[in-house]
């Protein structure tokens, strides 16, 4: 490989290198380079899924620009996403990105990346955490896994005329959004639905309550996730004042006789409660605060949410009371660890239907007792 190895003998110094290592399972890495029109580069790195493969061997491509009169080296700036190969699933290779993370890198760096161990040393000695890394590969290779399953059960309800509600509730910030989106990521979107309705139009506040969740619900051959639900007023209107004590517990007297109608008719009702604890809800506000992209997320709702917390939880306490029933359970999420909120949630929907070819043995389709439970009066809370 030329370029980044020799730097000596009137060579110009390097300024930048794009790398881009794939791992094969029969064959060792392989590297090309190329600059982007801004001259800044990227590094996207595969790991070896080959268990007998052990030799890694990196090449690269570099061009090299014009360094200063000041005799000093030149030091590299590389933006490194870290990409996962999954491994053969389904006879195809899946990729996922990992890690982004601006990282300076000398010409001793780029050759201790030839070994696992020094690609180790290196992580640590630029202080990226080895455990953060090696949980993020892990939680990425899991959701490829549990997402085929998730397209095996939709296929499984479309040939079968199958009806299947998803309902997603918990306090603002709690990751309902997030998970729905992990869910829906690879299902056909002609066979499935997200519904978020916004508040009530004049007209439909005129309504029976229920009726416009009801024409939402799922057709034979289809999926419906409920970003919150009907039940926004056992919790967020009482608790807001947008609906008056005599509507509120009108509804607590129908939401049973509601569901039981839709159990008696055969559609496959789920409801998760995802709970976080106060102190992380107050960080996720603060983080959508400074992030441009989740500014969107917050509402004058979400600002009242912790002085607030008591009143939610009452409120909470009395859903859970009056309509957690043998058919239609609450499923509580422990939300603290999104990423474990994620997998878990998805686990416990696929060990609860018993859809066709299911994977056996190799594949963990039972949730986790610490994460995913069900609703008791002595159960663990943490909100």
């Amino acid at each position: 490989m030329a370029g980044d190895k020799k730097s000596d003998g009137g060579k110009k110094p390097l300024s930048g290198i794009t790398l881009i290592a794939t791992e094969n399972t029969e064959k060792n890495n392989k590297a090309t380079a190329k600059q982007n029109d801004s001259g800044d580069f990227q590094i996207a790195a595969e790991s070896l899924t080959d268990k007998n493969s052990h030799n890694e061997n990196l090449t690269a491509a570099g061009q090299t620009q014009a360094a200063g009169n000041n005799g000093k080296g030149v030091q590299q700036t590389i933006s490194a996403g870290l990409e996962l190969d999954t491994g053969k699933v389904d006879s195809k290779q899946k990729k996922k990105k990992i890690k982004r993370a601006t990282i300076p890198l000398s010409h001793d760096d780029l050759s201790r990346l030839n070994t696992n161990k020094g690609l180790i040393s290196l992580l640590r000695n630029r202080e990226i955490k080895l455990k953060d890394v090696l949980d993020e590969l892990k939680y990425e290779d899991e959701l490829v896994r549990l997402q085929i399953e998730l397209v095996k059960l939709q296929r499984w309800v479309a040939e079968n005329g199958k009806r299947i509600a998803i309902i997603f509730e918990g306090r603002d910030a709690a990751g309902k959004g997030g998970t729905i989106r992990r869910f829906t990521e690879h299902l056909n979107p002609r066979a499935m639905r997200v519904v978020a309705l916004p508040k009530p139009t004049d007209a439909e506040k005129g309504q029976w309550y229920f009726q416009r969740y009801s024409v939402q619900l799922p057709n034979p051959g289809e999926i419906v996730f409920f970003d919150r639900s009907w039940y926004n007023r056992a919790v967020v209107e009482p608790v807001n004042g947008f609906c008056s004590k005599a509507e509120y517990q009108r509804f607590m007297q129908q939401v049973p006789e509601f569901e039981h109608m839709l159990y008696e008719d055969g559609l496959i009702l789920i409801k998760f409660w995802f709970s976080i604890a106060k102190e992380e809800q107050a960080k996720r506000f603060e983080s959508r605060k400074q992030n441009p992209l989740k500014q969107w997320k917050l509402s004058p709702i979400d600002e009242q949410a912790q002085n607030k917390w008591e009143q939610y939880t009452h409120y909470k306490e009395e859903m859970f009371s009056k309509t957690h029933t043998s058919y239609s359970p609450w499923i509580l999420v422990k939300a603290n660890n999104k990423l474990r909120a994620r997998l878990e949630s998805i686990r416990y929907v696929l060990n609860h239907i018993p859809y066709d070819d299911k994977v056996e043995g190799k594949l963990r389709l039972c949730p986790d007792p610490n994460i995913i439970t069900r609703f008791h009066r002595n159960v663990i809370k943490i909100d």
